[in-house]
């Protein structure tokens, strides 16, 4: 068959495959209510492509907390609102907890690894992951003097600017990078290491093209745009070279391996191999180290990152609070190294950091979600393997509970006298079982580089730049590129 037939067969098969599905959906009376799907492509006609989370939104006002949306054949139910996600997420927790298959990453990860693996492959790499980062530093003194000693690198690397302007983004990647590298590795990058460069770069590239509108449109017809070149085939390319570099590292570290000396996450990992316990080969096999592992890199690189940069963006947009965050740290912590027990007595600082996260809105769709088994909620039957989308930036601006969400305000997290204020909508690591595993280390990591460089520098634009408080578009909200003056405090 030439690629004509091929494709229109494709289509007739959609088709098909549309009119059979409609015909489920609405026998089933009580499924969530939402826009009228079109034959073969459903609602993809009516989705901003660049910002997904937008149209979604703009649909909440008219259909309601919790609605449907098709792309495709493929349902989806997209849930807004805290109390709504909530529910989802905690009270349900146990139906809300599987991963849909996303063609993009399946075809290469295997549904392996942690983020977007299910059942019990998903619990036993998520207990493990959770277990390992604990026993190598995360939440204790070990892995906060490693973020404080990159700290350090990260100044002496700000220092070298002179206070003249420059692209700050590689350098905190790499200062970032080198934290999540040290408990997998056991290894530390300088920062213009071609090494730390090249997975950098594959993994900045893969979180900008998968919310480009060629891999979306390969999630939803993935037999049909297989056959056409785009940027799914870039992360693709990606991610075979991820997987290449992995291999290469555990192979090297398994002709060294000491059971009794593990070094860091590969060592545990091969360590849990040679246990010679059932789930050795079910679960601790190559496959699923491999994905981990690049779960883990990309995961432990660039939402930190991103969160600093929108940070350092925001401070120059607002001297003042820069200001006032600079006064607290003096008055705490003086010229001493910041330390994560500074925290409890640094509230404006610390609401200033809460604050950067809501405002940044990093992943404002969320990873998607899919039910793991019918389920019936607020009202509404949904069947099992359905996609759910707990739009968490209905969340973090709602002004249910926060004043003025779409401003930067510290002040949705202080009180009237000044001390932190708990704000039960401040979910940025999302929430339930499939929350962020490595949430205190990014806290501690955010705190430490925050309060070390705002103690060392006052920044600001460079003379004569517009500061763009506007994303760009992919799968996370991340600044604009902009450029950094760090002026050395005396």
């Amino acid at each position: 068959m030439d690629l004509v037939s091929i494709f229109l067969s494709a289509v007739i098969i959609l088709f098909l495959a549309h009119v059979f599905n409609n015909r489920k959906r609405h026998n089933c009376k009580k499924f969530p209510p939402g826009p009228k799907p079109l034959p073969i492509i459903g609602n993809l006609h009516m989705i901003d492509m660049a910002r997904p989370h937008k149209t979604f939104l703009e649909l909440s006002k008219k259909y309601g907390k919790v609605f449907s949306f098709q792309l495709g054949m493929s349902k989806m139910v997209i849930l807004c609102g805290f109390d709504t996600i909530k529910d989802a997420l905690i009270t349900h927790a146990d139906q809300f907890s599987d991963r849909p298959s996303r063609p993009a990453i399946s075809k290469m990860q295997k549904d392996y690894g942690v983020i977007f693996a299910n059942g019990e492959n998903w619990k036993v790499m998520r207990r493990f992951t959770i277990s390992t980062l604990r026993d190598f530093g995360m939440g204790k003194k070990t892995l906060e003097n490693k973020i404080i000693e990159e700290a350090e690198c990260l100044t002496q690397a700000f220092k070298s600017y002179g206070g003249k302007p420059f692209n700050h983004r590689t350098i905190l990647n790499a200062a970032v990078a080198n934290i999540i590298v040290s408990i997998l590795l056991n290894h530390r990058f300088e920062y213009d290491d071609p090494t730390i460069l090249q997975l950098m770069s594959i993994i900045n590239d893969n979180v900008r093209f998968s919310g480009k509108p060629m891999v979306m449109l390969y999630n939803t017809f993935p037999s049909v745009m297989g056959w056409l070149p785009g940027v799914h085939k870039i992360i693709f390319k990606n991610i075979r070279h991820m997987h290449s570099f992995v291999r290469t590292a555990f192979t090297k570290q398994k002709q060294e391996l000491d059971v009794n000396d593990q070094k860091n996450l590969i060592d545990a990992f091969l360590a849990k191999q040679q246990e010679g316990k059932p789930e050795s080969a079910l679960y601790y096999h190559n496959d699923n180290l491999v994905a981990l592992m690049v779960d883990l890199f990309g995961a432990g690189m660039e939402t930190t990152t991103t969160t600093l940069r929108w940070g350092l963006l925001l401070m120059i947009k607002h001297p003042d609070i820069q200001k006032k965050v600079q006064n607290e740290i003096e008055r705490v912590i003086g010229s001493a190294q910041p330390q994560i027990e500074h925290r409890k007595q640094m509230p404006y600082t610390e609401a200033v950091l809460n604050e950067i996260q809501r405002f940044g809105d990093i992943v404002p769709a969320n990873a998607p979600h899919a039910t793991s088994q019918d389920v019936t909620f607020k009202g509404y039957f949904i069947s099992k393997g359905t996609t759910i989308i707990p739009l968490l930036t209905s969340v973090l601006k709602d002004p249910a509970y926060f004043e003025k969400p779409e401003e930067f305000y510290p002040e949705h997290f202080l009180t009237s006298e000044g001390h932190l204020k708990k704000n039960e909508a401040f979910i940025p690591f999302s929430i339930g079982k499939r929350s962020c595993a490595a949430e205190n280390m990014a806290k501690m990591e955010l705190f430490l580089f925050c309060t070390t460089l705002l103690q060392n520098f006052t920044f600001k634009a460079p003379p004569g730049a517009k500061l763009d408080l506007t994303p760009t578009t992919g799968s996370i909200n991340a600044p604009q590129p902009y450029e950094i003056c760090a002026i050395p405090r005396s």
